[in-house]
């Protein structure tokens, strides 16, 4: 990449082409920067700059092939603005601000084109988590409250159902990380618990399977969790399924053309070390597999499936802030 960067955003258009937004550069400072990756030609270019530095944020493709930018963090704040990034242009607008600023929050394109953004931390004087949830109408442009959700949380995971829920998961609150899960209805605007997982995470990933169940790997709890386990929308149960080769958290989980699941990257049982460690689950057989390791550790970096089937990894800490992107 142009820039070195971690705790950052990318973002597949509908060209093809890979949007990486923001993240965090020498500690705390945050980029407003934004680069496009060419996978026809194997080349990054640099785009317009955002309006605001952030990391830690969120990007959602929406509907109409635009990515919507939502809060992060800055310079000792929490954001609540909000930026529209037009592939067609090559140019960001400003949009109608968020009603809670928020970081490390997560935001889903509903079934309505609408996103949902849940969670996170937000800031005044002090840091507190949020229990908050909201919805941006690109209509309009404009947001509006939701249902609060039943637990305040920050680095958690919300993944779009095959029938429109909105599944949360884990994350971290003031008592510790979390084991439960809620379902959003957009029908209803309503939340509701659901079984909670049977270990508590935060950062961790959270994977619609073809299939329709939810794959949960890895994550924190006092050091890097090996464990996995499978949400059943139908039961609306969890059940444990075969446990990863590295414990991990701050890590990717990508969906492949074949429905296999690839995890990158993270650090490891403890702190010590990123991992350049990948591996691969058979949904079929509930099983994993190691494969090839990436030619650099990495940890807090992206990973986007590309329409050739292929994995684009970019930038993460290893130490130090990574430039370095590659292809599985």
């Amino acid at each position: 990449m142009i820039n070195a960067r971690h705790l950052h955003t990318a973002s597949v258009l509908s060209n093809g082409k890979v949007l990486v937004t923001g993240g965090a550069h020498g500690g705390i400072i945050s980029l407003n920067s934004a680069q496009l990756y060419d996978p026809s030609t194997s080349t990054w270019a640099a785009t317009s700059n955002m309006k605001n530095g952030r990391y830690s944020h969120t990007a959602s493709v929406l509907s109409n092939g635009k990515v919507l930018i939502t809060g992060g963090f800055t310079v000792l704040s929490s954001l609540n603005s909000t930026e529209l990034y037009d592939p067609l242009t090559g140019t960001w607008t400003t949009t109608s601000s968020m009603n809670n600023a928020r970081e490390s929050h997560t935001a889903s394109v509903l079934s309505n084109g609408k996103v949902l953004v849940t969670g996170g931390v937000g800031y005044d004087k002090f840091a507190f988590d949020l229990n908050t949830a909201e919805l941006y109408d690109p209509s309009t442009g404009t947001w509006a409250i939701t249902s609060s959700m039943n637990n305040a949380r920050h680095l958690h995971t919300a993944s779009v159902l095959s029938n429109g829920k909105v599944l949360v998961t884990g994350g971290v609150s003031n008592i510790g990380p979390l084991n439960s899960s809620e379902l959003y209805d957009p029908s209803t605007g309503t939340w509701t618990t659901t079984s909670s997982m049977l270990i508590g995470r935060r950062s961790h990933t959270a994977s619609v399977l073809s299939n329709g169940k939810v794959l949960v790997t890895g994550g924190w709890y006092g050091n890097g969790l090996s464990s996995a386990e499978l949400y059943d929308p139908s039961t609306g149960t969890w059940a444990t399924t075969s446990n990863m080769k590295n414990g991990r958290h701050s890590h990717t989980a990508s969906v492949l053309s074949n429905g296999k699941v690839l995890v990158t990257g993270g650090p490891g049982l403890f702190e010590t070390n990123s991992l350049n460690s990948t591996e691969l689950y058979d949904p079929t057989t509930g099983t994993w597999a190691t494969t090839s390791n990436m030619n650099n550790a990495r940890r807090s970096h992206t990973a986007s499936v590309l329409s050739n089937g292929k994995v684009l990894v970019t930038g993460g800490f290893d130490g130090f802030i990574l430039h370095s992107a590659e292809l599985y």
